[in-house]
């Protein structure tokens, strides 16, 4: 099993997001995520970026992935960070890096019209490099990932934590099951099943089971992935309960389709292991 969605970082070198007195104020290090995963039989991890705040971060991900190659199989950057390039720049500047270039790049925020404009207008070259944009949006992440995807056939989008769905304890998910469905018409369109002990807390598990069952329904094996979104699980879980619960979800799977959602489609989305 591939753990598509974990990270980490030191408030002491920016994070600003990060605030004392939280549970995450503190380092996290290669060496917390080794141990988080043992026994899990995890054969590797696709860190994410945290939203550091400078472009440094993408290249220590790089350096983390270089020296600890049998942890960490690829890594996916902040592209915010990188909006004071134009696209020829940011070609030149992924194309530099070789091999342990990231596997995708990541865009978050509020909505889509309220990402930087500037990154935005690098979402091209991802397209070119055939690496992944991985969404995480607050709102209308689904819709969002359609439009993109349709813009630019060639490239994967990769919509985080089921495109954040409201908590079912006080929310209709009725707009986003039809999201779903609608998302899942764009091939190159991807949902990760993450951050659910987050998102759902307090809901019964056999209840979130059946939100990843209906996303893996709509987009099938192989267009799933799964990630713990360890550490921001820690206040309500532990990676292992994180990734569990994921697991619920694919119980009507066959053994192959479960392998996909676990590994394979992980190998085929961020390229892991098959760039030259």
């Amino acid at each position: 099993m591939i753990d598509c969605h974990a990270h980490l970082w030191n408030p002491a070198e920016g994070f600003p997001w990060i605030r004392p007195g939280s549970p995450h104020f503190r380092a996290f290090t290669v060496d917390d995520l080794a141990a988080s995963g043992a026994g899990l039989g995890l054969t590797g991890t696709v860190l994410v970026e945290a939203s550091r705040g400078d472009a440094g971060e993408t290249y220590l991900l790089r350096d983390l992935r270089l020296r600890h190659p049998g942890l960490i199989l690829g890594h996916v950057g902040n592209l915010h960070v990188h909006a004071d390039l134009d696209p020829p720049g940011l070609r030149d500047l992924l194309q530099g890096m070789g091999p342990a270039r990231p596997d995708g790049m990541r865009l978050g925020g509020p909505s889509w019209e309220e990402t930087p404009e500037r990154a935005r207008a690098l979402v091209p070259v991802l397209a070119e490099l055939g690496l992944a944009l991985d969404l995480n949006l607050l709102a209308d992440a689904l819709p969002a990932a359609a439009a993109v995807a349709g813009r630019h056939p060639g490239l994967t989008v990769v919509v985080d934590h089921l495109g954040n769905p409201g908590n079912l304890l006080d929310s209709d998910l009725s707009d986003w099951r039809a999201q779903v469905r609608s998302a899942a018409r764009l091939p190159n369109v991807v949902m990760k099943i993450s951050g659910l002990l987050t998102q759902q807390h307090g809901v019964p598990p056999e209840r979130v089971a059946e939100l990843v069952g209906h996303t893996v329904e709509a987009f099938g094996p192989d267009r799933c992935l799964l990630g713990s979104d360890w550490p921001i699980c820690l206040p309500r879980g532990s990676r292992r309960q994180s990734l569990e619960l994921a697991l619920r979800g694919l119980s009507g799977l066959t053994a192959d389709e479960v392998a996909r959602v676990t590994r394979t489609t992980a190998e085929r989305v961020y390229g892991l292991g098959g760039r030259g």
